[in-house]
């Protein structure tokens, strides 16, 4: 049992930190579907500075970085160009995922997997079964806590929720919705990174291209299925990550008893039942006021 919860919030966590990036932008009005694409750039900055610098905390300064540039690429986008969220954060995952590609092929002439000595700290014995966890993890529900508070218990947060729900509003008091947008999403690069590196340097150390297989995307279901709430996709990102250690467990024990390609599209199955629920349980989705002011301003 602990080696299935140990193996839960290994892979859990990843989809959390991206999922609270999702939640920070969906509340200011976007639909943020270049999750994926930052969280493979972070894996890779984490992975290879890291493994050529020999420092963790380079490493994950490069990742940051990377990830709030590409988070301030999106706003420009967005907000400058007045292209569409949805293209642009497909566009953003795009230039993640070759941008990856053509990084690995550049430095090592090939797409072979990037290994790095140095990892993520560990927690440690004092954690028994868990011992082999990132702090990363330990970090999570209280990175969760603060987001929660940050959103529904502080100014900020009730001038970003009026930003992506009234934002014509918004601006007759005086709240700049574009300002706000941009801290959102240079947040939500910032978790982004962390994603991304604790997926990388977590439990594997290594870099493979596309290694985030589709988990951006898993997190953006998790925001629709926790209705944009920090705990609610938190929870959400979990449930996933459940159906996926189980698909896991059930491949070791049932060996070639099914198909193990069945198996593995498990935590996608559920990602898509997850939205089709959710839009039924809340009657179909909606058009935000902010993204119909993105699209006609």
């Amino acid at each position: 049992m602990n080696d299935l919860i140990a193996l839960i919030l290994g892979s859990g966590t990843p989809l959390v930190y991206a999922a609270m990036a999702g939640v920070l932008a969906q509340r200011a009005g976007i639909w943020h579907l270049g999750l994926e694409g930052l969280m493979i750039a972070g894996a890779c900055a984490a992975v290879l500075v890291t493994s050529a610098a020999g420092s963790l905390l380079a490493g994950l300064g490069v990742a940051i970085a990377v990830c709030v540039l590409g988070s301030a690429l999106l706003w420009v986008v967005i907000e400058k160009l007045k292209a569409n969220p949805i293209i642009a954060g497909l566009g953003l995952t795009g230039l993640g995922l070759g941008g990856t590609d053509l990084a690995v092929q550049a430095v090592f002439d090939s797409e072979a997997t990037v290994r790095s000595e140095i990892g993520l700290p560990r927690l440690g014995a004092a954690f028994g079964p868990y011992a082999h966890l990132s702090v990363l993890v330990l970090a999570m529900p209280v990175v969760v806590f603060a987001l929660w508070v940050l959103l529904r218990r502080t100014r900020f947060g009730l001038q970003l929720a009026a930003c992506g729900e009234h934002p014509f509003a918004a601006r007759s008091v005086g709240v700049s919705p574009p300002r706000m947008r941009l801290v959102a999403l240079l947040l939500g690069g910032v978790l982004c990174a962390l994603a991304g590196a604790e997926l990388a340097l977590g439990s594997l150390q290594l870099f493979s291209v596309g290694m985030t297989a589709g988990r951006g995307f898993m997190a953006f279901a998790a925001v629709i299925f926790g209705a944009g709430h920090p705990v609610g996709a938190a929870f959400a990102a979990l449930f996933f990550s459940v159906v996926e250690a189980l698909g896991i467990k059930a491949q070791l024990l049932l060996g070639n008893a099914l198909p193990p390609d069945l198996l593995l599209a498990l935590p996608y199955a559920a990602t898509v039942a997850g939205v089709w629920l959710s839009g039924r349980l809340r009657g179909g989705g909606q058009s935000s006021g902010a993204f119909a002011e993105l699209r006609d301003y």
